[in-house]
């Protein structure tokens, strides 16, 4: 809060100034553009295309470019039409019209005053022809260096054209306004309206010469691929031809169907050998003794089995009649009745055959199975040959696959480059033959005037100088280390404030007037104030008779303090001495008329002892010079004379020098208090810090600071002009 408090006192300190620079800023813009000429704007737009392309992306079956692509399309158009070459073809253009139209944009024909109509004619053409061929101004050519110094004074070169020149997207749309800002309507429009014809043509000619020779490189490259994939084909068929290889994948697939199928007809014929002979030998072996006699007692066997069943099962009927027909023997029978079925049915189904039919029979099957085993065993030779050779075949075709399909990979890799070559120029081809996208939709005309700036201009000055002048004042008050007040002075030294003296306006300061009755609220009212305040602090905080005052450096108003304090105790009624110790610059001395020197009094000269103890103002004055009090006397005797005095005097004070000389602190060592003088808006710097730890270092003898010229401007007057009238 204080520092806001100081900045609003450092403005109002300085109001005149923040008033008087914005007027006169206010004052010179306005003398400025009072004669600024109205600004009129025309628009062009040009449809690019880019993001609305749908008739040509259907033509060309193409993906439309989105996203950043198109941002850096928009960008580049844009930058394209700022290009020198561009803007050169516009400045012919205004040359031209200006030189042969009857009402031109901007008359040239005082520049051309000095020449004859010879001189314009070849001028004239050499626009017109620098024109046609799209080409700028030689400058090492005088006579097209003179013609370029004629366009940039007229302001019609590239440079003056693209400072009045806006171009920019509208928006995310697909168009490009082109504006220009002139002095007259008429050559606005012409501006835009020429700038984005010759963009467009100069655009076209560039695309269709990029396509031409996109085109002319795409089909040269279409009919080297073609001669490639007509090699690689080449060499496939005469390879095939060569080898009688027709189809490998047919031809593999129909081997190995082959040889699976005669590998099955393997298996079936061992499968019919095993067969065969294992049947041999089991009708071999029914041709034994032991196998005949098995099959000739088969018969009797089960009959004797039936007839043995037949006895049981009758017995078992006798026992079920004799029984009463008991459930116990039913179930016998039943069972016994089963077994003898089954035995009856057995014998049913057993052949009786004749032994002699049945060798016969065996014999004529072993025959047949002889022969069965011989054509198998004769067709397995066979088959194997066969099997072997279709393998043969098989391992034939190995090679010939692996050469077939590298060539015939080679065939389509050339292929698939030749249709991807072919496919560009048909896209190139056909994108040649298309119209141009860039179009001009709507063309430039001569628009109203803008509304003038000049009252803005007017006001934006004033506002400009005013924030200036605040930034200005504000960076002086932040690198301002100054001390402007008190509690400043206090918090910076961290040493007390006795208290503080306003400053009083004027050379002379007449301290009996200011101690008559003088008006409330006058600036000798409130000096008066000030000085009966530091009084009573001082009396509250002296602790001895003699008081000593200093400064950190000179001229600080430590001569008007020690005459206005002395006055100020002599009106309390006390017997006041003023010493004036200041040999370097004794201001008291010359001002007063001293009656005895203290250079006299303490050397003890016969004629300086002070006689005069009325309650007035004693003053002891020096004769000045390069010297100090230990240089007059000793120690002692000075420490003698002073005690002498404290008997005479209630209060003693002594004016000394600044800190930066050593005779103020020989003053202080015989002094009881010592109190400083800081000036308001001086600031502490390095040097003095030192001051301020001897200051600390004191031992209690410093009574406080006095902050003087308090609350008023920091202008440095003469201390012995102050005290002429005490």
């Amino acid at each position: 809060m204080d520092e806001i408090k100081k900045f609003l006192w450092l403005l109002r300190k300085h109001r005149y100034t923040i008033i008087i620079i914005p007027v006169i800023a206010i004052l010179i813009t306005y003398y400025l553009v009072r004669n600024l000429p109205n600004s009129y704007v025309s628009q062009a737009r040009i449809s690019t295309g880019l993001v609305d392309d749908s008739r040509q992306a259907a033509l060309l079956n193409a993906i439309s470019p989105r996203g950043q692509e198109v941002v850096q399309e928009f960008s580049s158009i844009v930058e394209m039409m700022r290009m020198k070459k561009i803007l050169d073809q516009v400045s012919y253009k205004l040359i031209i019209h200006d030189l042969t139209a009857k009402k031109p944009f901007r008359n040239p024909r005082t520049l051309f005053k000095e020449f004859n109509p010879e001189q314009i004619n070849r001028a004239l053409k050499v626009y017109n022809n620098k024109y046609l061929k799209t080409e700028e101004l030689n400058l090492w050519n005088k006579e097209q260096e003179r013609l370029y110094h004629i366009l940039t004074t007229i302001e019609y070169d590239s440079e003056s054209l693209l400072n009045d020149l806006r171009i920019n997207r509208a928006g995310d749309s697909d168009f490009i306004n082109v504006e220009f800002r002139s002095e007259n309507p008429e050559l606005s429009a012409f501006v835009a309206n020429t700038l984005s014809s010759e963009f467009i043509k100069y655009y076209t000619v560039l695309r269709k010469a990029n396509q031409r020779k996109a085109t002319t490189f795409l089909r040269k490259l279409v009919d080297e691929k073609k001669q490639g994939l007509d090699k690689s084909v080449d060499s496939l068929r005469n390879y095939k031809i060569r080898n009688r290889v027709l189809n490998l994948d047919e031809q593999s697939s129909q081997l190995y169907a082959q040889i699976l199928e005669y590998n099955n007809r393997r298996q079936e014929v061992i499968k019919s050998i095993a067969s065969n002979t294992g049947a041999l030998n089991e009708i071999d072996r029914k041709f034994e003794p032991g196998e005949r006699r098995y099959l000739e007692s088969a018969l009797t066997r089960l009959n004797q089995r039936i007839i043995g069943v037949r006895q049981e099962l009758q017995a078992l009927y006798d026992q079920y009649i004799e029984s009463n027909f008991d459930e116990q023997y039913k179930m016998s029978i039943d069972s016994l009745q089963s077994i003898l079925t089954a035995q009856i049915n057995s014998t049913n189904d057993t052949y009786a055959y004749n032994p002699l039919n049945s060798k016969e029979e065996l014999v004529r099957q072993k025959l047949n199975l002889e022969i069965q085993l011989d054509l198998a065993r004769y067709s397995m030779h066979s088959i194997e040959t066969e099997l072997n050779d279709l393998n043969r075949q098989f391992d034939q075709l190995v090679p010939h696959e692996a050469l077939v399909q590298s060539l015939e990979r080679a065939v389509q890799g050339a292929s698939q480059e030749y249709l991807d070559v072919l496919s560009k120029f048909n896209q190139s081809s056909l994108e040649s033959g298309l119209s141009e996208k860039l179009n001009l939709v709507q063309s430039a005309m001569p628009g109203a005037a803008e509304p003038s700036k000049k009252m803005l201009l007017v006001i934006l000055s004033g506002i400009i100088s005013f924030v200036f002048c605040l930034v200005v004042l504000f960076v002086l008050f932040f690198i301002d280390n100054s001390i402007s007040s008190a509690k400043e002075l206090a918090n910076k030294t961290q040493l007390p404030v006795l208290g503080q003296l306003k400053m009083m306006n004027g050379e002379n300061v007449n301290l009996k007037k200011i101690w008559s009755d003088l008006p409330v609220n006058s600036e000798g009212h409130y000096f008066k104030e000030s000085l009966r305040s530091v009084r009573f602090e001082m009396e509250s905080a002296l602790k001895g008779k003699i008081l000593s005052i200093s400064s950190l450096r000179g001229s600080e108003g430590k001569t008007l303090l020690a005459i206005s304090i002395a006055y100020a105790f002599k009106m309390t009624g006390k017997r006041v001495l003023l010493i004036d110790g200041n040999f370097r610059n004794p201001d008291i001395s010359r001002s007063a008329e001293p009656e005895v020197f203290l250079e006299d009094y303490f050397k003890g000269a016969p004629d300086s002892v002070i006689t005069r103890l009325d309650p007035s103002v004693t003053i002891m004055a020096n004769r000045g010079g390069d010297k100090s009090v230990l240089e007059i006397a000793d120690a002692s005797r000075i420490k003698n004379k002073f005690d002498q005095l404290k008997d005479s005097f209630d209060i003693i004070i002594i004016e000394t020098p600044s800190l930066y000389y050593n005779e103020a602190k020989e003053w202080i060592n015989f002094s009881d208090d010592v109190v400083l003088v800081y000036e308001a808006g001086k600031s502490i710097t390095e040097s003095n810090t030192s001051y301020i730890q001897y200051l600390k270092g004191l031992n209690g003898k410093l009574a406080g600071w006095i902050f003087n010229k308090a609350g008023r401007d920091n202008e440095v007057t003469a201390d012995k002009r102050k005290a002429k009238n005490v």
